[in-house]
């Protein structure tokens, strides 16, 4: 019974969260207007100031904070053969099963993780073995038959009428030039990892860059999910953030272990409790790796993948030297030898990581006292993720406290965003300010004329004090500050 109401609680909190950032202008269904199109969404006004600040806090924290990482962006469009260099073609799939009444698809791994879902712990532990178990070995036969023994059903017709289970590739096609013929298809990135492989002697000849070394990227990926849930957690257009980090071979089990580190102390500056990550080893590796684990976040429909550590081996590199003829080694003067590098990839999903922070942050607060029922709505996010760093709010629309808003706006726009608002009541103003995240409120009033302070109101604790109106800049810019 506990669990079901867990689970019930953490899908009411999802849906909330949902409605919350179509309300306040963070995510919104694509093409609403003619009835959406599924697992795509737009960012609204304030989601993409989210996105943007969470990007360059990851993008700073790579080439700005390693001496030996430096950053590239290549493009969306890649030569077809690199794909079937990096395996995808033949091997980028998900095993799917369709049920015969209601044609309704399925990927094996999400149906048999939502059925285990409505089971204690215990039990879902065991099935959920018995999954990974059958996907290391490819063995379709032996899923088909763990749903059939399980009685997992169809949301739709409800039957366990099933299909075999068989392998779809998730990459989206299309055709270059005029001409449509074979030649001319290429597909829609899948992965922005292949756009570094690429460049890796571009990149190290004209950087000068000795192993190790790091190249990192952010960019937009494409897969034909077929099965696509979770709000933005798993889209069919995303955004990744990736680094591929270069090591002598025979060093790779040392970086792997040095960058799951680092990348989890990247997660916990965010300011999200331990407590709330977990490391998981993969039970069945991708055909490039040695070792592989995944960071994953307690989202309200539980723990999931935020982030992937992987130790590529030199599978990339060397499949992309076999397959395009050119040379793809680099010359170690340390040890008078070359070789072909071995890779350590950390891939995080830039939309998987917004939704995180939103999960995060956003909560349901009860201020009710004797006196009074009251609430409210805040997102609590790092001051320097939110979309609005701070508020000014004069208390009137007169007495020329506008004119002393709009000077101190001035002042602060070039450093930060800012947003302007004397609608309502200074009540309103301030709860709306916390359902969008704005860590900081100013509000002007007639004593600011009097003696130059101002009153500085924090989201979190709603404190509110008195602090000189030309100290107002320099504060904000110390608290939202990215890096100390």
């Amino acid at each position: 019974m506990f669990i079901f109401a867990n689970i019930m609680a953490n899908d009411n909190k999802l849906q909330n969260l949902i409605g919350h950032c179509k309300e306040y202008g963070f995510v919104f269904p694509s093409s609403e207007i003619y009835e959406g199109l599924s697992a795509v969404y737009d960012y609204g006004q304030y989601g993409a100031e989210l996105k943007k600040n969470i990007r360059d806090y990851w993008w700073r924290s790579m080439t700005q904070m390693y001496d030996n990482i430096v950053g590239i962006d290549a493009s969306i469009f890649m030569h077809p053969t690199v794909w079937k260099a990096s395996g995808h073609i033949d091997n980028f799939s998900d095993p799917m099963i369709d049920n015969k009444d209601s044609h309704k698809r399925y990927r094996v791994d999400h149906l048999i993780e939502g059925f285990a879902e409505t089971l204690t712990i215990e039990n879902a532990e065991i099935v959920l073995a018995s999954m990974d178990k059958l996907l290391a070995a490819n063995d379709f036969t032996g899923l088909k038959q763990l749903i059939e023994e399980k009685n997992i059903t169809c949301s739709v017709s409800g039957t366990c009428n099933w299909t075999d289970v068989r392998q779809f590739n998730l990459m989206f096609a299309t055709e270059i030039g005029s001409v449509a013929d074979e030649a001319n298809v290429i597909y829609l990135r899948p992965e922005t990892a292949q756009g570094i492989f690429v460049n890796f002697l571009n990149v190290q000849k004209s950087g000068r860059m000795k192993i190790p070394f790091g190249i990192a990227q952010t960019g937009k990926a494409f897969r034909n999910e077929i099965v696509a849930r979770g709000f933005i957690f798993r889209m069919r257009e995303f955004e990744q953030m990736e680094m591929q980090f270069f090591v002598r071979p025979g060093t790779q089990k040392e970086w792997y272990e040095f960058w799951k580190e680092a990348r989890m102390k990247w997660h916990l500056s965010l300011g999200i409790a331990a407590s709330k990550y977990r490391f998981h080893d993969h039970v069945k590796l991708a055909h490039y790796a040695d070792a592989a684990c995944d960071i994953e976040y307690d989202f309200p429909m539980g723990f999931k993948e935020v982030e992937g550590v992987h130790s590529r081996t030199d599978f990339d590199l060397k499949s992309h030297q076999e397959y395009s003829g050119k040379k793809l080694t680099y010359f170690d003067t340390d040890i008078n030898q070359h070789y072909i590098p071995y890779v350590i990839e950390t891939s995080i999903g830039l939309d998987r990581t917004v939704m995180m922070v939103l999960s995060e942050a956003y909560e349901e607060e009860d201020l009710s006292t004797d006196d009074k029922q009251d609430s409210r709505v805040v997102l609590r996010f790092p001051p320097m993720l939110a979309p609005i760093k701070l508020a000014i709010l004069p208390l009137t629309k007169k007495d020329g406290l506008p004119e002393i808003a709009r000077f101190l706006i001035n002042q602060c726009k070039p450093h930060f965003k800012c947003f302007y608002e004397e609608k309502d009541s200074i009540g309103k103003r301030y709860r709306r300010q916390d359902a969008l995240g704005t860590p900081f409120c100013i509000t002007i009033d007639h004593q600011t004329k009097d003696d130059q302070t101002v009153t500085i109101r924090y989201r979190d604790s709603m404190v509110q004090e008195r602090i000189a109106l030309n100290e107002v800049k320099n504060l904000i810019m110390d608290k939202i500050q990215m890096f100390p």
